[in-house]
Order: C-alpha cells, then structure tokens, then sequence
C-alpha cells in the first residue's frame, strides 16, 4: 500500500479521484486551497485507490494522507 501526501498545509477543496479509480505517477488526485490559491496535489505512484482519506472541507497539515492506493 501507498499513500499520497499532502505537499503543504491548508483546506481540501476538491477530491478528484474515488475509491476503485486507478491513477498514474503525476495525476491529480486533489486540490488544496491555501492563501486564496489553488494547489493541486499529484500522485507521487501508480496504484488503485483503496481509501479516500480526507474529505472535501477538512483542513490539512504539510504530510497528511489523503488517499491510500494498492499497488
């Protein structure tokens, strides 16, 4: 199993992937919103997500999990 992490601190705008969906190394899987601005966060792996995570409004720290992906 692997997680993807958050790059920075801030609030979940918007997840873009859901449990099943299958993603590639560098595909967007959310978007933070931090200081007015929107950060996408990117898979860092290949896998199949098994678990979302944070939801849609949760607030975030730099390194927390938001989704867990087998490979």
């Amino acid at each position: 199993m692997q997680n993807v992490k958050t790059t920075m601190a801030g609030n979940v705008w918007k997840i873009l992937v859901s449990v099943g969906d299958t993603v590639i190394e560098g595909q967007e899987i959310a978007i933070l919103e931090s200081m007015k601005m929107e950060i996408p966060i990117e898979s860092t792996v290949c896998g199949t997500v098994s678990k979302v995570v944070r939801e849609e409004g949760d607030f975030v720290d730099e390194g927390d999990v938001l989704v867990e992906l087998d490979d």
